[in-house]
């Protein structure tokens, strides 16, 4: 069997495809609406105001997050322009920080095929090869997360000197403070309770003696606490808002609805790890059966018996469990796991037959060439006549997803037996494929959510000076496409709070809408306005002055034509 692991030949040659497919696919597709729009229109507003303390949305204050990815943006921005890509750069570089990280610790923790199969599980995983191309706070949270988990365990490795165990741990310490800037609080409380679980299971108490605390909380506290003084300073209301609103109600109610059942991450994850889900539960056992044995385990520099797969599996568990009971849940929270699952399920193929390897091929292989039958029914998904075009438009690249992630398995099972190393490659191979093709064929449903294809029928109306409304909707892409805020109306969403402080810089009602709307009709002022289906139909009723320049199933945008007589009931009536 060809230890393909040690040609570097070959691992450049993978190397540079997949980094050649990963940044191509950051600019392939529409920025999509929520988290996509809102996280790059942050970062654009960002750079045209030349505020960096404190984070804005649609022109309102929203202190929902830290600024950590939207400063990240905002200086690519500054670089590079705005674009897809370039809001989306952020948040690809860190999942590939992850990738490498896992490489890096694999090698150095465990051994040099462990390092060659970790980067290989994780950038294939579904979830987070999915997830990287993504702009969502969740990775930029993972990738500082995975420093932090994978400093600790360099750090306690058996032949850290002990220069390199207080470097390690600074670099550690630095990963939960960026973790604190990329999402809150979490990114120290969850490492700090994995910490302490993993001290009574394993009953390593010598451990928090090479945590360097005071130098760690040192250095936590100059990189976090700068922006937090500077914007509670400049906006009273934000520690109240920030601290207990967005973390302890968040967790603890459902103020947010984003409830689930208990169950909510299961299926998750379980997709989410494919093609790797016939070794998945083999690796959390077997890291808990060689700890339980002392396999694994090596003395530290203070003659701790550190243990690396226990601290992996009860990092993976805990994440997963206490966003499980928490009342607020998103898919993208269990994202930090996924790092710690790929070292473990490295160690697992590392250490098994190739039975387990045809095992996991072979839950992929399976329900893709049952998919097969199932993929025509696909458009019957379609909420109406109108998206039917847009989800069968996708049909071609699920199938050509399921083909090529069916066919990466078959050649992983011939391979598994004779060449483990090249089997592990074509299954990761076939499923990485197979998932950037799914994203790629939803570019037309992802541009019918953005409402992108309205763009060019705005700008034909507007100039610089044209107010644009959003009535009892907000529009998420729009804005970062438009280059430009717009006024909401009635529907505050998620910048009620900001509103609260601010109150001048929406429209509270419909009716007070209107108002403004005719008035400036009759003063001879240009508005657009992007409506909510329902509410048109009303206003149209009522006879408001209004022209249709673009419509779908999710908004209606119209101009009032200033230069023309105000519309009796009957002509606007549709």
């Amino acid at each position: 069997m060809r230890e393909l692991y040690k040609s570097k030949a070959f691992v450049w040659t993978l190397l540079i495809l997949f980094l050649l497919i990963w940044f191509y696919m950051l600019g392939a597709r529409t920025l999509v609406p929520t988290d996509e729009g809102r996280y790059a229109e942050m970062a654009r507003e960002m750079v045209a105001t030349h505020d960096w303390i404190t984070p804005r949305l649609n022109a309102i204050k929203y202190f929902e997050k830290p600024p950590l990815q939207t400063w990240m943006n905002a200086i690519t921005f500054e670089l590079f322009g705005l674009g897809e890509w370039q809001a989306r750069l952020w948040t690809g570089l860190s999942a590939l920080f992850g990738i490498a990280l896992v490489a890096y610790t694999g090698r150095r923790v465990f051994n040099e095929r462990v390092g060659f199969y970790a980067p290989v599980v994780l950038a294939s995983s579904l979830f987070w090869a999915a997830m990287g191309h993504i702009n969502t706070l969740d990775m930029g949270l993972a990738g500082m997360m995975t420093l932090s988990i994978c400093a600790l365990l360099l750090a306690q490795r058996t032949d850290a000197n002990r220069a390199e165990q207080r470097n390690w741990m600074l670099l550690c310490w630095a990963g939960m403070a960026l973790a604190v800037l990329s999402k809150g609080l979490i990114g120290i409380v969850l490492p700090g309770a994995v910490l302490v679980l993993y001290t009574l299971f394993s009953r390593d108490w010598g451990i928090w003696k090479r945590l360097h605390l005071i130098k760690g909380l040192i250095l936590f506290f100059v990189i976090t606490v700068p922006w937090f003084l500077l914007v509670s300073m400049r906006n009273p209301e934000f520690a109240q808002f920030f601290f207990i609103h967005e973390h302890f109600q968040r967790f603890t109610t459902k103020i947010h609805s984003r409830t689930g059942p208990w169950y909510y991450f299961i299926p998750i994850l379980l997709l989410g790890i494919l093609p790797w889900l016939g070794v998945f539960a083999q690796s959390l056992w077997g890291a808990l059966r060689e700890d339980r044995s002392g396999a694994g385990n090596f003395t530290s520099l203070s003659e701790g018996r550190f243990q690396p797969r226990k601290m992996l599996l009860i990092w993976s568990v805990f994440i997963f469990v206490f966003f499980s009971i928490s009342d607020s849940k998103l898919p993208s929270y269990i994202l930090p796991i996924f790092p710690t699952l790929a070292l473990l399920i490295a160690c697992h193929l590392e250490s098994s037959s190739s039975k387990a390897l045809v095992w996991s091929a072979s839950l992929l292989a399976i329900p893709c060439a049952i998919s097969l039958a199932f993929i025509p029914r696909v458009p019957l998904l379609a909420r109406d006549a109108y998206s039917l075009p847009l989800v069968s438009a996708h049909v071609p690249w699920i199938y050509a997803a399921a083909i090529t992630a069916f066919i990466g398995a078959v050649l992983a099972i011939r391979l598994a037996r004779r060449e483990r190393d090249l089997a592990v490659v074509t299954l990761a191979a076939g499923a990485f494929i197979a998932g950037q093709l799914l994203m790629l064929g939803h570019e037309p449903q992802g541009r019918y959510s953005a409402g992108v294809n309205h763009v060019p029928a705005i700008e034909a109306e507007l100039t610089p000076d044209t107010p644009i409304f959003l009535v009892g909707l907000y529009e998420q892409a729009l804005p970062f496409y438009l280059q430009r805020t717009m006024t909401l109306v009635r529907h505050a969403d998620e910048m009620e709070f900001g509103l609260k402080q601010e109150p001048q810089l929406w429209i509270p009602t419909v009716d007070a809408f209107v108002k403004r709307w005719e008035a400036d009709h009759h003063a001879g002022i240009k508005d657009i306005a992007i409506i909510d289906p329902s509410i048109y139909a009303d206003l149209a009723q009522q006879g408001v002055p209004m022209r249709v320049i673009g419509q779908d199933p999710r908004r209606v945008i119209v101009a009032n034509d200033p230069t023309t007589p105000l519309f009796d009931k009957k002509k606007t009536a549709p």
